[in-house]
């Protein structure tokens, strides 16, 4: 718990834009059920939603899991849990975003030769 007090003493994340959230865990929680929830809206056989769904589940399970923000922020892997927090709400629109891109069906047109080819 030395974490979440740590937190809650934290004045500033010293990010300009990113304030220190009051209730960074819950909001955290959250969001990745909300993505979770919006993910269940895309075709089950979408790549974007069987890696996003695998991702946002294995971040919920370390909220569950850790006894701390400290430990949940190397977890995580993105700093500190605000810098968390904005990726989950950034994911969350591009999740909305792909149901309205539909981005697995197919082409309108066929795509030019070379297209698809990588580097």
């Amino acid at each position: 718990m030395a974490g979440v007090i740590r937190n809650v003493l934290k004045k500033s994340t010293g990010i300009t834009g990113i304030n220190v959230h009051a209730e960074p865990v819950a909001a955290l929680q959250q969001l990745y059920g909300e993505t979770l929830e919006q993910l269940k809206k895309l075709p089950e056989t979408a790549v974007y939603r069987k890696e996003t769904e695998t991702l946002t589940t294995e971040r919920l399970d370390i909220l569950k899991k850790a006894t701390d923000i400290g430990e949940m922020e190397r977890a995580i892997g993105f700093g500190q849990i605000e810098e968390a927090i904005k990726v989950a709400e950034n994911e969350l629109r591009l999740v909305q975003r792909m149901h309205s891109w539909k981005p697995w069906e197919k082409l309108i047109e066929k795509a030019p030769a070379g297209q698809w080819d990588g580097p």
